[in-house]
């Protein structure tokens, strides 16, 4: 219980009691725990669209929009300026790439790719909302939150030190492939093969540059491949409706 209540918190701002005292494994735990919980996200999104139903789905679709960023934190959204900010000015330096990552201020590389992956996030909210097509609100968060545990199985993480280190090193390996795999079949059951192929090619392609440039995963990208795992399922979700 301890575990999943971490993993609320860490991935979003909802307050969640009992987890000021945590051990060296919790945060591994936790991650088994990250599908689980974009699911839970889905299930509010979800909840609100029924509720905005007789609304104008462009005004529902910024609703939901703003109710997932603030639900979140925006803390996936940091991790995607933070990462673009950083492939942009490094010039393909390694060690420039992760100095420009633990930068706190956003640049214009790194704002300008927010703005367009929200504009697309919006329009295909939109579009899904107009059909009904609630089950892509599901889908979108649990995906994106399962590519966490996926990346952590299958890519080294190469900041040392900090929690995201902890996670990798104290994931239950076995666990982790059942939540993946769990996670991967409710995919294929909910939206069909087209969604989860989609969301696979994307986080294989950010994965592939990851280790090209870094040799492996840091926060900042884990952040950013949440982030456009979700707005690739949206669209495709809402391509083949």
């Amino acid at each position: 219980m301890r575990a999943f209540l971490l993993a609320v918190q860490f991935l979003t701002r909802l307050p969640v009691p009992g987890t000021d005292q945590i051990v060296a494994h919790d945060p591994g735990r936790a991650v088994l725990f990250f599908p689980l919980v974009g699911l839970l996200l889905g299930a509010l999104l979800v909840a609100l669209a029924v509720m905005l139903a007789g609304a104008p789905p462009h005004l529902a679709a910024a609703l939901l929009l703003v109710v997932w960023v603030l639900v979140t934190g925006a803390l996936h959204l940091d991790g995607l300026a933070d990462s673009t900010d950083a492939w942009v000015g490094s010039h393909g330096d390694r060690e420039r790439t992760l100095a420009i990552m633990k930068n706190p201020y956003a640049g214009p590389a790194g704002v300008t790719l927010i703005v367009l992956v929200l504009l697309v996030k919006y329009a295909a909210l939109h579009a899904l909302l107009a059909d009904a097509n609630h089950a892509a609100l599901l889908l979108a968060p649990l995906l994106g939150r399962t590519a966490i545990p996926l990346l952590f199985l299958t890519t080294a993480y190469v900041r040392p030190g900090g929690l995201g280190d902890a996670m990798a090193h104290h994931l239950p390996r076995r666990g982790a492939m059942v939540a993946v795999g769990t996670a991967a079949l409710l995919a294929l059951l909910l939206g069909g093969f087209t969604v989860l192929a989609m969301a696979a090619a994307v986080l294989l392609l950010l994965r592939t540059l990851m280790c090209r440039r870094l040799g492996g995963a840091t926060g900042d990208t884990l952040g950013a491949s949440v982030e456009l795992v979700e707005a690739a399922v949206l669209v495709t979700a809402a391509l083949v409706a």
